[in-house]
């Protein structure tokens, strides 16, 4: 039996021992490059343009809905990180959303919008959001709003060329133009551009895993994920392991089509360390089950506790700063 002074001594030569390397910096860089991409920071001419600037105080103003209480950012908060800590949201007409919030930061990037893919773009979805979360009978009910809180200078001075600047279609715009400037780059980007030691030894292991496990295979480009749609639950039916009450049955709610059965845009994991929730129901509280969950039900596998923690070591790269301009301006009109 080990006396006390040798277990110690065990304990501490453990808790010295140096951090393992993890994988060869060069060759996984190389290959991250080729597999995903650098998110660039936005320019401040983009942020302080007459459309951004709208949308800004659009995105942030809770007036313009039926309730007077709900904003855009009453589902993505600055909180969490533009997401929804909750697993539904709640519309101005006081009932909960469908499916869970996704974050705003870079969602413009995205091939298509939502989780079934069914809007084109974030104009699309900004003119949809006035009859579904902002509560109206109708999206032309919004001028009349706009006009009521002094937005009417704002809306000809971003939009000269329209014949009638507050509509809409020139609010849906103006949303779109601020979120496309909600960028987050992050430790990943400085490491995919050279910078050796933006990732830990952890971090890189995690990379390493990410990629040799398959998940690069849906996660990929830019963002890691955000612009193919694909069927969750592709070996196991995806509510088996997340304990979801009910199954949604995806693409299929806006198309019809059978074979969009249990299909949903695949999610970016840009800053996805701080948007918990996950999955479209919010059905899954932490990050470390999703991950072992997306393993079981999208690749047949069986992670290991250590392939697990070194993945979502790697998503914490992730993670990129608020920008200052996620926030309410000073005044709104």
């Amino acid at each position: 039996m080990k006396t006390l002074a040798t277990t110690l001594a065990l304990l501490l030569a453990a808790c010295a021992a140096p951090t393992p390397p993890g994988p060869a910096v060069g060759p996984l860089r190389e290959q991250a490059r080729a597999l995903f991409g650098v998110v660039k920071p936005v320019e401040a001419a983009e942020v302080q343009a007459p459309a951004a600037t709208l949308g800004r105080a659009l995105f942030w103003d809770s007036r313009l809905s039926l309730d007077g209480k709900t904003a855009c950012a009453s589902c993505h908060s600055r909180d969490d990180h533009s997401a929804d800590r909750r697993k539904v949201s709640i519309n101005a007409r006081g009932e909960p959303t469908t499916l869970h919030s996704q974050p705003m930061f870079m969602a413009q990037d995205q091939s298509v919008l939502r989780w079934y893919g069914d809007r084109r773009d974030g104009a699309h979805q900004a003119e949809r959001s006035i009859s579904g979360s902002m509560g109206f009978a109708a999206a032309d009910a919004i001028g009349s709003t706009l006009k009521q809180h002094g937005y009417e200078p704002a809306f000809r001075a971003a939009f000269p060329e329209a014949p009638d600047p507050v509509s809409a279609l020139s609010y849906a715009r103006a949303l779109q133009a601020y979120q496309r400037t909600l960028r987050t780059p992050s430790r990943f980007d400085a490491f995919l551009q050279g910078d050796d030691a933006a990732l830990s030894a952890r971090e890189r292991s995690g990379l390493q895993t990410f990629i040799h496990t398959g998940c690069a295979g849906c996660h990929s480009g830019a963002l890691l994920g955000g612009n193919t749609m694909q069927k969750f639950g592709v070996v196991k039916d995806y509510w088996l392991a997340t304990g979801s009450p009910k199954p949604d049955l995806g693409r299929f709610n806006a198309t019809k089509q059978e074979s969009d059965k249990y299909v949903f845009r695949v999610a970016m994991l840009r800053n996805i360390a701080k948007t918990a929730p996950y999955f479209h129901d919010g059905s899954v509280d932490r990050l470390d089950d999703a991950v072992r969950i997306m393993g079981e039900v999208q690749l047949g596998r069986t992670l290991s506790a250590q392939e697990v923690g070194d993945i979502v070591a790697f998503l914490q790269s992730l993670t990129g700063e608020l920008p200052a301009h996620y926030a309410p301006p000073a005044t709104f009109n």
